[in-house]
């Protein structure tokens, strides 16, 4: 078995991931097209603090991206929207690993959180195939609001029809969801046939070593129904036949590839610096990160203000192929102002003047992608670990 040093991990990982690598060729959108094509998906946010993750993911991979290429690829059908780990935007080449999933929910062999008024369900299919693409808003129904959470009867309905492959997401409107019939969205050159229960457990596997460099089968499966046991047996498979292999790194076995090995020949950017989403497929998996990078992280907008350390809505800071800080920023948009509320650095003051060069150029790149203009004195915000 390999043994890979820490900082050579971490190379494969940033390699694989799009992050300080050579830059990607063409025009913008091209450009867009090959990260979403390296990434394939991109998970989707709510919170428009800053740009939101689905757009941010994109940029951190390629700085000429626009916020209307997202909406092109759709239009353009290279992209659809489904759940990965979490709801996502996934590139359509892969439509067909989508499902088994589906497949699950439709026959009830995997459950979801909403209920089946097969009822309703009929009657919502029925108006969409007549009458064209419709959003939650067209149809009505009332929901009694006990917790503030509940949805009503008509959304879970089209949710369910939604998850269960009946209808897919045509377009949003405002970041609301537009309904239509699978058929009518999905193009006609896509492959729709039913992987085998074998070829789904590659396709993850593959997938997950192409795109991360290297991973664990827990890592692999994570937050994925109903495959835990195949992969593990897919994985043995690979492993006699010589498409993977196992590899040692911080005293954890990982599964790779010799194509991705070959990766540490290449050479990363490692002066540039990048200011990630906290959504972004590259640190999604927190214990992941805490073992391979030494680096803990917590998205404290779910953590009660008092019990925050670093802020709201911390960006983590990569630099020189380390993860070495994080910055709580918000985008004062009607006063075009990048606010940097707090700046926290885990790194020796003897690193500190190239850093800070290096991030401030980046803080300004991400000032313009929020499509704002100022960026307010932060020096007295900069705390040291």
């Amino acid at each position: 078995m390999q043994s890979l040093s820490l900082p050579e991990a971490q190379k494969l990982v940033l390699l694989s991931q799009g992050l300080l690598s050579q830059e990607l060729k063409g025009q913008a959108y091209q450009r867009t097209l090959q990260a979403m094509s390296n990434l394939g998906y991109v998970q989707i946010d709510t919170i428009s603090v800053v740009q939101r993750a689905h757009h941010h993911t994109l940029w951190s991979r390629n700085p000429k991206y626009q916020l209307d290429h997202l909406d092109k690829m759709l239009r353009d059908k290279h992209i659809y929207e489904y759940w990965s780990h979490a709801a996502s935007f996934l590139s359509m080449k892969d439509f067909r690993f989508s499902l088994p999933r589906k497949q699950a929910i439709k026959s009830g062999q995997q459950k979801h959180w909403f209920r089946k008024d097969k009822q309703l369900m009929r009657t919502i299919l029925g108006r969409i195939t007549s009458e064209g693409p419709l959003m939650a808003k067209d149809f009505e129904s009332e929901v009694t609001k006990t917790t503030g959470w509940e949805s009503k009867p008509t959304k879970q309905a089209l949710e369910m029809l939604y998850m269960q492959g009946d209808l897919m997401i045509s377009e949003r409107r405002n970041f609301h969801k537009v309904y239509d019939i699978t058929e009518r969205v999905l193009p006609s050159s896509v492959d729709t046939s039913l992987p085998t229960v074998n070829e789904h457990a590659r396709f993850l596997i593959q997938e997950y070593i192409d795109k991360h460099g290297l991973g664990q089968l827990k890592e692999i499966t994570y937050l994925l129904k109903d495959v835990k046991t195949t992969v593990k047996i897919a994985l043995n498979e690979m492993l006699e036949e010589g498409e993977v292999v196992e590899v040692s790194a911080g005293n954890e076995r990982y599964y790779t590839t010799n194509q991705t090995l070959s990766l540490l020949n290449c050479k990363l950017k490692r002066k540039q610096a990048k200011i990630l989403s906290p959504f972004d497929n590259f640190l999604i998996q927190r214990a992941r990160i805490k073992h391979l990078f030494n680096f803990d992280y917590l998205l404290e907008c779910y953590t009660p203000v008092a019990k925050r350390q670093y802020g709201y809505f911390c960006l983590p800071i990569l630099w020189s192929g380390k993860l070495v800080g994080r910055v709580d920023c918000k985008a004062h948009r009607s006063a075009s102002r990048l606010e940097v509320v707090s700046l926290h650095l885990e790194l020796s003051h003897k690193d500190s003047e190239a850093f800070r060069e290096a991030f401030h150029l980046e803080l300004e790149r991400f000032a313009r992608f929020n499509q704002v203009d100022t960026i307010n004195d932060y020096q007295d915000a900069i705390y040291y670990k």
